[in-house]
């Protein structure tokens, strides 16, 4: 039996694993030829990307309604170690795993830095857990004492996931806090610009739609220190607030630190037009572990966007690669980005200087079927359905 390992279930893990099963049907290999296994902490597939908004229920989708029907055997156990020389995959538990390839889709993680009271009093939206947390906490303070700091939520960082969450908060806290006296406030704070990855075209959009949603900015300023009522600034200010979660700066996985390459600013490893990691036989890697090319000028971002996309092509390769088959180059040759901001709509941006096509309510609309629709998995439980979806094609915009 020839064994490839898939490490990681989100969208890059998840697409290589049905990319890698339906290359196998597409080759026509014989069953009991080659096993493909998922390993992941969850038996899930998180649409994280949903993870700002209030209702998560429809962000959550067992692994076996995905795997199970094409026969890819997923595992839940967090994987530890990746011993290179020996082909090797041991799990927290201790069980050891043999692969001829391996594919490495083990994502990202928000990085928090030494920051007094971060990690006692912080909350993020990091993972469905994670979300779910800052939702009981969020209940807790609508249930509690009456206190001028249960109504103030502190966001640390304005990039695309901070804006997200902001824009989101005024809307839920009004909802949660229905009936009661407590002022509601929400402070988007970052030691940059405020939206500063979204460029010029778009900032001021993003600048309306905060001010209308009621959301404080603060900007050149970072988080001193937290406690369980208190948020101090480097800026000297003190806020009441018994909540702060956390958006700033992102990390790849730290299984890439057990690959023996240079790693990027990012922690991720680099990889070629095949997502083979360079220099490491036998491994490829997708999604936000890797470094690769979309085109001739510009390198993949840590977004499902180009997860994705990495997923499907990696899965095709990694048995083409076995069975001395053409690999396929990844090449995306479009880049948008579309930015939930709550009741204020949206704002949708083509290009890598995110120049605004639309905003409002028509953004809104195209928001919606990407969360609701585009970047979900079939959920039909039909093979033939999975298997489809998992081509080495790149979608249209959106």
């Amino acid at each position: 039996m020839t064994a490839v390992v898939v490490i990681g279930s989100g969208f890059a893990g998840l697409w290589a694993a049905l990319g890698a099963a339906r290359r196998l049907d597409e080759l026509a290999i014989p069953p009991g030829t080659v096993d493909i296994t998922m390993l992941a902490a969850q038996p899930f597939h998180d649409i994280r990307v949903r993870n700002y908004e209030a209702d998560l229920s429809p962000c959550r989708i067992p692994l076996a309604d995905l795997l199970d029907p094409v026969g890819v055997v997923h595992v839940t156990a967090e994987v530890t170690a990746i011993d290179t020389d020996a082909h090797t995959v041991t799990t927290s538990g201790g069980a050891t795993y043999d692969y001829d390839r391996l594919v490495l889709a083990s994502g990202s993680h928000v990085l928090k830095p030494a920051i007094p009271g971060l990690r006692e009093f912080g909350f993020d939206v990091d993972t469905y857990d994670g979300a779910l947390a800052l939702r009981d906490h969020l209940r807790r303070l609508a249930d509690g004492s009456p206190t001028a700091a249960a109504g103030t939520v502190v966001v640390a960082g304005a990039g695309l996931t901070g804006i997200e969450v902001a824009c989101a908060l005024p809307d839920r806290l009004r909802r949660l806090f229905a009936g009661s006296n407590v002022p509601l406030r929400v402070v988007l704070l970052d030691r940059s610009r405020i939206g500063s990855d979204m460029g010029a075209s778009a900032r001021p959009v993003i600048e309306e739609a905060l001010s209308a949603n009621g959301v404080e900015t603060r900007a050149g300023v970072a988080v001193a220190a937290i406690s369980e009522r208190r948020v101090s600034l480097t800026s000297g200010e003190q806020l009441a607030a018994g909540t702060v979660v956390w958006c700033a700066g992102m990390r790849a996985s730290s299984l890439t630190e057990q690959l023996p390459v240079v790693r990027d600013g990012l922690g991720r490893v680099p990889v070629d037009d095949y997502l083979r990691v360079i220099g490491v036989p036998a491994i490829f890697a997708a999604g936000d572990v890797a470094a690769a090319r979309t085109d001739d000028d510009h390198l993949s971002v840590m977004s499902c966007q180009h997860g994705r996309p990495m997923g499907r092509y990696a899965g095709y390769n990694v048995i083409s690669d076995l069975f001395g088959e053409p690999l396929l180059a990844l090449r995306i040759p479009w880049y948008v980005t579309v930015l939930d901001l709550g009741p204020a709509g949206a704002v949708y941006t083509e290009g890598w200087d995110r120049v605004v096509v639309s905003d409002g309510a028509r953004a809104k609309d195209t928001k919606r079927t990407i969360n609701t629709r585009r970047i979900y998995p079939p959920l039909t439980g039909n093979r033939a359905d999975l298997l489809a979806a998992a081509a080495p094609e790149l979608q249209s915009r959106p």
